[in-house]
């Protein structure tokens, strides 16, 4: 344990780690699998408990690099639309595109902002905004903000695992991994719910 905190602790200092956190926070903007969350929450929850690294540079990175993986998407949507890989054509994936499609035009600020809590979410709304058409000028200005917001919920949640357990890297960064799969558990099946609903209120309107 003692070997694996020591090598946490040299990990959190090297410069490596703002590289890996940017990529990782690009691409998890156009490809969902990638855990761009739990990397910057598990190096925030490490930060806090050990005094090591720089917390203010991790979230400016991670918020510049979620920033742009959203708009990738943006741009990815506007090239190929929504249906060309065969992921996308997934149960699950095409009823999140569904409901984006049909709610972006009426509430697209929340949308947009809302949805960089959802790792699948965030590729679809942001790919069916590039996709239909949605103007670049209005989506930049709010992935800005929406890749703001997301660093700053993330680096709370490791801040958070941190202050619980002082000088055990491992420990609060395995603390506060797990919290933020329940947080992301929890936003992701209160969507699915309204999505659920969108079409009931639909017909009953």
């Amino acid at each position: 344990m003692d070997i694996l905190n020591e090598l946490i602790m040299q990990a959190i200092a090297s410069p490596w780690l703002y590289v890996v956190l940017f990529a990782v926070t690009v691409i998890d903007g156009f490809f969902p699998p990638v855990p761009s969350e739990t990397v910057l929450v598990a190096a925030a929850a490490v930060t806090a408990s050990t005094g090591e690294g720089n917390l203010l540079l991790l979230g400016v990175v991670a918020a510049v690099g979620a920033a742009i993986g959203d708009n990738l998407a943006f741009l990815i949507g506007r090239a190929i639309g929504t249906t060309r890989f065969a992921w996308m054509r997934r149960p699950r994936v095409a009823a999140t595109f569904a409901y984006a499609q049909h709610a972006l035009d009426r509430r697209s600020a929340t949308l947009i902002l809302g949805a960089r809590y959802i790792p699948v979410g965030r590729v679809a709304v942001n790919m069916s905004a590039g996709a239909l058409g949605f103007p670049w000028r209005r989506f930049l200005p709010l992935s800005l903000i929406a890749g703001t917001s997301w660093s700053v919920f993330s680096l709370a949640i490791g801040l958070l695992a941190g202050a619980w357990i002082k000088d055990q890297p491992l420990l609060s960064g395995g603390l506060g991994i797990v919290i933020a799969l329940v947080v992301g558990l929890v936003i992701d099946r209160i969507a699915a719910a309204r999505r659920r609903r969108a079409p009931a209120a639909q017909l009953a309107g």
